[in-house]
C-alpha cells in the first residue's frame, strides 16, 4: 500500500478558501488526483494533474480551483476558492498507473482509475 497523506482540510464559511496537500511517500506516478465524497453521495472527481503539469478539472470546481504539484516533494495541492456548502465533503487524494499521455489522466476524473487512495481530509463549509 502506497502511503498518501492528505492535509489542509478544515471548517470555513461560504466564500472562503482552502489549500489541500497530498504527499505520496516513495511512489511516483504520472497522474495524481483529488476526489471528494459527501455523506450519502457517490464519490466524485475534482481535479487531476499529469506529470507535465497539465491540469484537469471537474465542472463543479472549474474556475475556482487550482491543482498544482511539487515534484521534488512528490506532493500535489488543491486550492479551492469561493467554497460553498455543497463543497462539504471528505477530500481524498489518489495516485496510480503511469499513463503515457495526459488524456488518460484527464479521463481519470470520471473513471477514478487509480491504484492507491488516501484516507482523506474533511472540508466543511457552513455559516
Amino acid at each position: 500500500q502506497v502511503p498518501l497523506k492528505e492535509s489542509g482540510g478544515g471548517s470555513v464559511r461560504p466564500g472562503g478558501s482552502l489549500r489541500l496537500s497530498c504527499e505520496a511517500f516513495q511512489y511516483e506516478s504520472s497522474c495524481m488526483g483529488w476526489f471528494r465524497q459527501a455523506p450519502g453521495k457517490a464519490r466524485e472527481g475534482v481535479a487531476t494533474i499529469f506529470r507535465d503539469g497539465t491540469p484537469f478539472y471537474a465542472d463543479s470546481v472549474k474556475g475556482r480551483a487550482t491543482i498544482s504539484q511539487d515534484k521534488g516533494k512528490n506532493t500535489i495541492y488543491l486550492e479551492i476558492h469561493d467554497l460553498q456548502p455543497e463543497d462539504t465533503a471528505l477530500y481524498l487524494c489518489a495516485t496510480g498507473p503511469s499513463y503515457g499521455g495526459s488524456r488518460r489522466c484527464g479521463e481519470a476524473i470520471l473513471s477514478a482509475a487509480f491504484y492507491y487512495w488516501g484516507r482523506g481530509t474533511q472540508v466543511s463549509v457552513s455559516e
